[in-house]
């Protein structure tokens, strides 16, 4: 399978903030999946004029599949500063895959209170999922081959994807 043609992350931030605004209140909490999740929730809530800090996940030790795995290297802390009991979440990561990140996130979620909706936004779709799990907001479709994997990568303050093998 050749690669795709990479679209511009950036451009694609701004297209997910217009695919969102219409959908959310002032209110509403962006909490981004370390790291690419991150990266996108900060630029997001800068382009949707959200007052509210945004809130970090690691979800590797919430991983189905991490006895697999083993401890990732970069391990960063869960940061979630504010109440989530009846708060509309807005998860944000940059690939949804198979589903289990996804999920993972989730059930760290509800360990800080039980939300009132979680909806997810992310900036690639690779199909093939594993579990019941969709985004409500993405702006590109991709498919690749399962070796490859999309990475989204920050070059100082530039999104921009890669392949890794």
């Amino acid at each position: 399978m050749s690669l795709p043609e990479f679209p511009d992350a950036e451009a694609q931030c701004r297209a997910l903030a217009d695919l969102i605004r219409p959908e959310i209140s002032p209110e509403t909490l962006l909490v981004g999946i370390h790291s690419g999740g991150v990266w996108i929730a900060e630029r997001l809530s800068g382009l949707l004029g959200l007052s509210s800090e945004i809130g970090q996940i690691d979800v590797s030790f919430y991983r189905d599949d991490f006895a697999e795995k083993g401890l990732h290297p970069q391990i960063r802390p869960t940061v979630i500063p504010f109440p989530i009991e009846g708060c509309h979440i807005l998860l944000v990561d940059d690939v949804l895959y198979t589903g289990r990140t996804t999920r993972a996130a989730i059930n760290e979620l509800f360990d800080y209170g039980r939300p009132a909706s979680v909806r997810l936004a992310v900036l690639a779709d690779r199909g093939e999922r594993e579990l019941p799990i969709a985004a409500q907001f993405c702006v590109w479709d991709v498919r690749l081959d399962r070796a490859q994997i999309l990475v989204l990568d920050k070059n100082g303050d530039h999104l921009s994807w890669k392949i890794e093998q």
